[in-house]
């Protein structure tokens, strides 16, 4: 199986035409091979336009998706960059190519050490790994330039807004399925924020997420 061809198919067919045209993006999913990221089973899925299976019921996003968020964060060198949700760390692989540090919060033991060794392979240095609940972001390394969450909530926690500094930006999916929408926040002042809707999806809840409490009459 020729994953150099099969990789160049999925550029053309699937990233560009979800308007992903920056060539460092471009380039950088050229780089990071997928196909060591994904579980073995399904390696040979590793560039179908398919939400990959990796474990506790959680899913890799589509590659398209992934490549779409990347080019809305916008990063550049020396950018702090906070994900929430790890997985198998090929999304933090693309930020890490892209920025000078990303914090990457999962809260599965195993699926940390996954990541690690994946990241360790691909020879990505500038990835700090936490275990822990991500779910109202991670206080200790911020301000962040950018923020990427990989579960989706169904309204954001004001703390993600908090930790992002002035003229970063934060991507996440919120709302309940099916009707969930990509966003991206960014903040231009220090209490001023500015949102844009990027595309409709649903992907799974991120665990531990605030619930919205009901209103009482």
């Amino acid at each position: 199986m020729d994953f150099d061809i099969l990789r160049r198919t999925m550029i053309d067919t699937q990233i560009r035409t979800w308007d992903v045209l920056d060539p460092r993006v471009l380039a950088i999913v050229t780089e990071v091979k997928r196909e060591l990221f994904v579980p073995t089973a399904y390696r040979h899925l590793a560039f179908a336009d398919y939400a990959m299976p990796i474990a506790h019921g959680e899913y890799m996003w589509t590659p398209k998706m992934e490549a779409r968020v990347l080019q809305e964060l916008d990063l550049r060198e020396h950018h702090r960059v906070l994900e929430i949700g790890t997985g198998t760390g090929y999304m933090a692989a693309l930020m890490a190519r892209l920025s000078g540090m990303v914090h990457s919060v999962e809260d599965r033991a195993d699926l940390s050490q996954l990541a690690e060794g994946h990241l360790r392979v691909q020879g990505i240095h500038n990835v700090q790994l936490h275990v822990g609940d991500g779910s109202c972001g991670w206080a200790g390394h911020a301000p962040y330039d950018a923020i990427c969450v990989t579960g989706s909530l169904p309204v954001l926690p004001e703390a993600f807004k908090e930790q992002l500094a002035v003229g970063g930006r934060l991507v996440a999916i919120i709302g309940k399925g099916p009707a969930m929408r990509a966003q991206r926040i960014t903040r231009t002042r220090q209490d001023v924020y500015e949102t844009a809707v990027l595309f409709e999806t649903e992907i799974t809840p991120l665990r531990h997420a605030p619930v919205p409490g009901r209103f009482v009459f």
